[in-house]
């Protein structure tokens, strides 16, 4: 892409976000961050930060304006409200970067891939030039056991041998500058996860080496684990399909890919080196 095509970034405040805005703004891309609140956004000097919100499309119409390419994060569990946002997308821009999820496949039905296949379906009919970012387990998930950590150093949740191919968020961000800025990747769904598989129990393990304390880990029975999700979540049929799958991954750990390093020259950090990041989280 020529580098004074200005990318819109939906998400600029959100974890990949946070790393992928500066990425862009260092290599002289103009960026445009879409926020609910550019006073309290905390973005580089140099990026322009617009007001808008996904669940409003004229917003997101008018922060289109002069855009040839976009990054897009979907932050609903439900693909509602998406389509007038795709379509907005394509009258403006060329280009969409998209992260979606490893678990969507090709060749089925969209409904069967749940709200990531069904953005994936939208884009494509749009017209626009696409990269489908099918990303694992992000590792930032792991910060829903911090105050559990910080307040009783023990984390209770389900299926503690869940074998893990968690990616730092900062990798998909890396790989997400290269799909927005270099030719080549139009067309390209790619699969990416981090670089070794970790269980949910050597997960806290590893968090308290990082921070210095002994934790442990107590497994959940999957009932009690369910009726807590579906009240922080609120949509059982997303909660019983990411139970589903933690339960499957515990004989059959999830698949490791070197995407990250064949798009960015560089291994895909360590659920550690992740550790390390965010250490200040968990103390």
């Amino acid at each position: 892409m020529n580098t004074t095509d200005k990318i819109l970034v939906i998400g600029a405040t959100g974890n990949i976000g946070r790393h992928l805005v500066p990425l862009l703004d260092e290599a002289g891309v103009p960026v445009r961050a879409l926020t609910r609140d550019p006073s309290r956004a905390g973005l580089p000097g140099g990026v322009e930060a617009v007001r808008g919100d996904l669940t409003d499309p004229e917003s997101v119409e008018k922060a289109l304006h002069g855009v040839s390419s976009v990054f897009l994060l979907w932050p609903s569990f439900s693909a509602a409200g998406a389509e007038p946002v795709v379509e907005a997308i394509a009258r403006h821009a060329r280009r969409v970067v998209y992260v979606s999820a490893f678990s969507v496949r090709d060749g089925v039905d969209a409904a069967q891939n749940g709200v990531w296949g069904q953005i994936e379906e939208l884009v494509r009919r749009s017209g626009v030039e696409w990269t489908f970012l099918r990303a694992g387990g992000f590792a930032t998930n792991t910060l829903n056991w911090a105050e559990q950590i910080r307040t009783r150093g023990v984390v209770r949740a389900p299926y503690a041998g869940a074998a893990r191919s968690l990616i730092h968020e900062a990798d998909i961000a890396a790989v997400a500058f290269r799909a927005l800025t270099e030719d080549g990747h139009a067309g390209r769904s790619l699969v990416l996860t981090g670089p070794e598989i970790v269980t949910q129990a050597d997960q806290v393990r590893i968090i308290g080496e990082v921070i210095g304390r002994p934790l442990r880990f107590d497994e959940q029975p999957r009932e009690e684990a369910r009726e807590e999700m579906i009240a922080a979540w609120g949509d059982p049929a997303t909660v019983d399909g990411a139970l589903d799958h933690w339960a499957s991954i515990v004989a059959e750990p999830e698949p490791v890919t070197t995407t990250v390093e064949e798009v960015t020259g560089r291994p895909a950090r360590t659920f550690r080196a992740w550790a390390h990041d965010h250490a200040a989280d968990f103390r």
